[in-house]
């Protein structure tokens, strides 16, 4: 697969269309994210904010439009796809490791797996890694073994291991203990510091202020404000995102 150009946006998301039965949960979705550029999207519960996230790596499968990865478009199923899944990393809300496997384990599967690595360049790579998200001393640990916040940096480690053309992350501190929330967004801040093309769903206002280059609004299934932090958060434009920003902000 040829790597785009520079001017090719990382992430393109044209006239998407998604539907649960009756439930149109993507209205005309129209997004691009540029290389090195970090995206959170915010929105009330229901807005379409996860299923957005989901479907730009086909966990969630489109009605109709087209999405792209690097200028290419996103296949339907096969080896094409596994091949740009391979370039998507994405971290959950739960962490989704493997429950019998080592942290290191978990963080050397795929790329042995997938890219074909040695074990031993693997292993010296997700040692970087571990080092780099704070628990390289977890390293022989079992998941069950680690706090929640520990569980979510290895979850990044693992999925940075890929070396992924984009990273997606789908409310990632949503299901960690108020104490370990920061310790996750801070290693999420260092990513992007480091020109990591991100896009972030998340309730977590203060890392969109500080590490979101812009902020994509969501509202029942659409785009309504697309703006920088300081235009969102001072100057929102839509009642819908003054309504949202009232009711987060007064917490």
């Amino acid at each position: 697969m040829t790597s785009a150009s520079a001017s090719t946006p990382m992430v393109r998301m044209a006239g998407v269309q998604k539907h649960f039965g009756d439930l149109h949960v993507l209205r005309d979705i129209d997004l691009e994210v540029a290389r090195g550029e970090v995206v959170v999207v915010l929105g009330p519960s229901g807005s379409g904010k996860s299923t957005l996230c989901r479907t730009i790596n086909r966990l969630e499968p489109i009605d109709t439009g087209t999405i792209e990865v690097d200028g290419c478009a996103l296949a339907a199923e096969g080896k094409a796809l596994a091949a740009l899944r391979a370039d998507v990393g994405m971290v959950f809300q739960s962490f989704n490791l493997f429950a019998h496997k080592t942290i290191l384990e978990n963080v050397t599967l795929a790329p042995i797996k997938v890219r074909g690595l040695s074990k031993a360049d693997a292993e010296k790579s997700a040692l970087g890694l571990l080092e780099r998200v704070g628990i390289a001393n977890q390293r022989d640990k079992y998941p069950a073994q680690l706090s929640g916040g520990q569980q979510q940096r290895a979850a990044i480690a693992r999925s940075l291991a890929m070396t992924p053309k984009v990273m997606l992350f789908d409310e990632p501190t949503s299901a960690l203990d108020p104490e370990m929330v920061n310790e996750v967004l801070d290693t999420m801040t260092s990513l992007a510091k480091e020109g990591m093309t991100m896009l972030v769903v998340t309730h977590e206002m203060g890392f969109a202020r500080k590490a979101a280059h812009r902020v994509v609004f969501m509202s029942d299934g659409e785009i309504v404000e697309d703006s920088t932090p300081d235009d969102f958060f001072t100057r929102p434009r839509s009642d819908r995102a003054k309504d949202f920003l009232g009711k987060i902000l007064s917490h």
